[in-house]
């Protein structure tokens, strides 16, 4: 595992080369809670899943192969 101070130094490298200047700043600038916003979304996404049903459809092989 890298140290963090790598790590920031590698991801940023990382956005600013595929993001360019300006979009990588506006990322690094969006607020925390926007960011945060679509995890609680997803969460809640993931609680109004059936176990059963979600494990069934992605677990139980395809019978209606073409």
């Amino acid at each position: 595992m890298m140290p963090d101070k790598e790590l920031t130094k590698k991801v940023t490298e990382i956005l600013f080369r595929e993001l360019g200047y300006s979009d990588a700043i506006r990322f690094l600038s969006l607020p925390k809670e926007q960011k945060m916003e679509s995890v609680e979304r997803h969460r809640n996404w993931q609680n109004t899943l059936d176990n059963d049903n979600f494990y069934n459809d992605i677990f139980t092989p395809d019978t209606k192969q073409g």
